[in-house]
């Protein structure tokens, strides 16, 4: 029978998700078949499913530690940041509804059945599901109503590991004190701790272990070190996208207000020979960046006002009056066109604005979202890429004519006459080490593996967790998922 253990955090970024993927592929390698689950995740960074759904970035990174593909019952509710107060609301892979936070907060008791119903499904097709909480249970504010930490973990009767993080300090707290102020019916469905994050002599915290175990009663599972290699893994939080300065080429990339589908900038950061510059609001764009690369956004037609607000369209037609390249994926391809026409009010109000102006394209946005798995190929040189659509919003114009993706015979993307502005729908791109050594040219690594390099890293943390963490006890503490 199916066993399924559910880890949550004693507060936010304690590392849930690097801990589920280092544990879906260390068992894995056990020989078992493993699946990750999260009931509720909130990204603009999301993944498309072999389903034709989308799920979060961690989920999708989570099924490729455990070597299976990514399906939409691995995150049945997704939630996409479209404001500061509301968000799209993607159940079991499609848009269910935009809501405001507090109108969510009323939905989410609808959201159970879904969620419980993936879970029952998932369950079916593994030996162990191992399960990420969301944020904290220590959030009480919270608790009524809750399908992402204790709330799914009474409703599924699994049991919970609480992660703790003592990198920021005051662990013992963080554990103590979400013991203290949680219901008891919710601390009975915690079997075990650990503590993440750990720099220094692990021996050094031998009594704050002790001290955690007698304060709780719970056994510990570990202290686990500080995994120095994380930052080589796909980011799922937009806070967690890092400048890298190594490199002889640079690429400048704005961070939009709405970034969504980040991923790009995973193999380009990996790769030692390129430098990616992540330029926050209030700075200009570089004016030694070799490319501007403009992400995907969650909101275009807001972003591009933000855009300007930072003045980056002014620095933007500087760099590419000094020979500069332009290069914009989804999101960042609609903005360097002529035009954007919202008439459904998509984004917001029905409108249309002025785009940067940079191709001689258009974009109309519509109801209907693309999403889709997609293998192409790199026409000025043939060298073969694979990625995902996942966009509201049709492009055409005479730039179209210089599309420089073929997508089983249908062209993709826009080209300036003199190529030194680019865009194209298909993110993913550079994960393909040929196109992405063409697209780069001679400063790009010609012997770096993206996919291979990925592969390593999540092996070396399957070992980093088998050598720190109890994941036998573990193992024992997780139960039956009861159909």
């Amino acid at each position: 029978m199916t066993k399924a253990i559910m880890i949550q955090g004693a507060g936010s970024n304690v590392g849930k998700s690097m801990l589920v993927a280092g544990i879906a592929r260390a068992f894995a390698n056990r020989g078992l078949s493993v699946a990750p689950f999260k009931p509720q995740n909130m990204s603009n960074n999301a993944a498309v499913t072999v389903d034709g759904g989308e799920i979060g970035r961690a989920q999708a990174l989570q099924s490729l530690a455990a070597r299976r593909d990514a399906h939409t019952d691995m995150n049945p509710v997704l939630l996409k940041p479209e404001t500061d107060t509301g968000a799209q609301v993607i159940v079991q892979g499609k848009r269910w509804d935009t809501l405001r936070a507090r109108d969510y907060a009323k939905a989410k008791p609808k959201l159970m059945s879904a969620v419980l119903e993936s879970f029952h499904r998932l369950a079916k097709t593994a030996d162990l599901i191992v399960i990420e909480g969301a944020g904290s249970p220590a959030e009480i504010n919270l608790r009524a109503g809750d399908i992402a930490n204790m709330g799914f973990a009474e409703a599924a009767q699994v049991p919970v590991v609480l992660t703790g993080d003592i990198d920021r300090g005051g662990v013992i707290a963080q554990l103590v004190g979400t013991q203290t102020i949680l219901p008891k019916t919710d601390v009975d469905h915690i079997k075990a701790f650990c503590i993440n994050k750990f720099r220094g002599d692990v021996s050094l915290f031998d009594d704050g272990l002790t001290a955690i175990t007698e304060h709780t009663g719970w056994p510990s599972l570990g202290v686990i070190p500080w995994f120095e290699d994380a930052w080589r893994l796909p980011a799922e939080d937009v806070m967690d996208i890092a400048s890298t300065h190594d490199g002889t080429f640079k690429i400048a990339v704005p961070r939009l207000a709405r970034i969504a589908n980040f991923d790009d900038l995973d193999p380009l950061s990996a790769d030692p020979n390129i430098s990616v510059d992540i330029v926050e609001r209030g700075r200009p764009l570089p004016a030694d960046a070799d490319l501007i690369l403009i992400p995907g956004s969650k909101a275009t037609i807001p972003d591009l006002a933000f855009f300007r607000a930072q003045g980056w369209d002014i620095d933007l037609t500087a760099h590419i009056r000094r020979g500069g390249r332009v290069l914009g994926i989804c999101g960042g391809y609609q903005m360097l066109g002529t035009e954007i026409a919202d008439p459904l009010g998509i984004e917001g109000a029905p409108s249309t604005v002025q785009g940067l102006g940079h191709l001689n394209v258009k974009t109309r946005m519509s109801e209907q979202k693309r999403l889709a798995l997609t293998a192409a190929t790199y026409t000025p040189t043939g060298d073969s890429v694979a990625g995902y659509e996942i966009h509201l919003g049709e492009t055409d114009g005479p730039d179209r004519a210089r599309a420089w993706l073929d997508i089983g015979g249908r062209s993709e993307g826009a080209a300036s006459a003199n190529g030194q502005i680019m865009g194209c729908y298909l993110h993913g791109l550079f994960t393909a080490d040929d196109f992405r050594a063409s697209f780069i040219g001679d400063l790009a690594s010609q012997d770096f593996n993206y996919a291979a390099d990925v592969e390593a890293v999540l092996d070396k943390l399957a070992s980093h967790l088998e050598t720190h963490m109890d994941l036998d006890l573990l193992f024992e503490l997780a139960e039956p998922a009861a159909p």
